[in-house]
């Protein structure tokens, strides 16, 4: 096993956020790579999270966030298991981060569940009326447009959009990521984001 140096803990610690000992056994599993240690960390976040699924969520904090001189604004209600995580400076400042991405990126939905099926419906026939107009076959223009609707889940639902301070990451990656530092399940419950002038829907 490879000797792990306290120096590259602390790094690794610095880019995700983790325990100083998941951070030690993630680097003394995969080597001393921190790449791999990174992606381990990930992973370990996911499964945390796909465990703690069916838990409650009825604590957390509503943070809102203005943008623009005042002009832009947004509220986000974060939810986890206890009022003990819901205090954390962690979890704050992932409600913060959320707040801020739903002002930034004009999310429509929280997850792809949320989207309608009529306005599902009405994309895939955009895109592969698009697709047929490129002259495409309809074998492929069928995939061509799933293609194109994995990026409109992308553009307009919230856990999957790239994070805006870490385009490496979607806002899943964040929630999974802090669900394996508290150990419990972490969910967006709704968000709301105003602009000035506009109506909100």
């Amino acid at each position: 096993m490879a000797v792990i140096s306290s120096e590259l803990v602390k790094q690794l610690r610095d880019r995700t956020g983790a325990g100083m000992m998941d951070c030690k056994r993630a680097l003394e599993e995969t080597g001393g790579d921190m790449e791999q240690a990174v992606e381990h960390l990930r992973k370990k976040g996911a499964a945390t999270a796909a465990k703690r699924a069916d838990k409650e969520t009825n604590q957390g904090v509503v943070e809102a966030y203005i943008h623009a001189g005042g002009r832009i604004g947004a509220m986000v209600e974060l939810n986890c298991e206890t009022d003990f995580v819901a205090k954390t400076p962690g979890f704050r400042q992932l409600a913060h981060d959320i707040a801020m991405q739903v002002a930034a990126m004009t999310p429509a939905y929280v997850s792809r569940e949320q989207v309608d099926k009529a306005v599902l419906d009405k994309e895939l026939e955009i895109y592969k009326s698009q697709a047929a107009n490129e002259g495409k076959p309809a074998t492929v223009a069928e995939k061509i447009a799933q293609g194109r609707l994995e990026k409109f889940y992308q553009e307009t639902v919230l856990l999957e959009q790239s994070f805006i301070k870490d385009s490496g990451k979607t806002i899943k990656d964040l929630i999974d990521e802090e669900t394996a530092k508290v150990g419990e399940k972490i969910a967006i419950r709704r968000f709301i984001r105003y602009h000035l002038g506009e109506q909100v829907g």
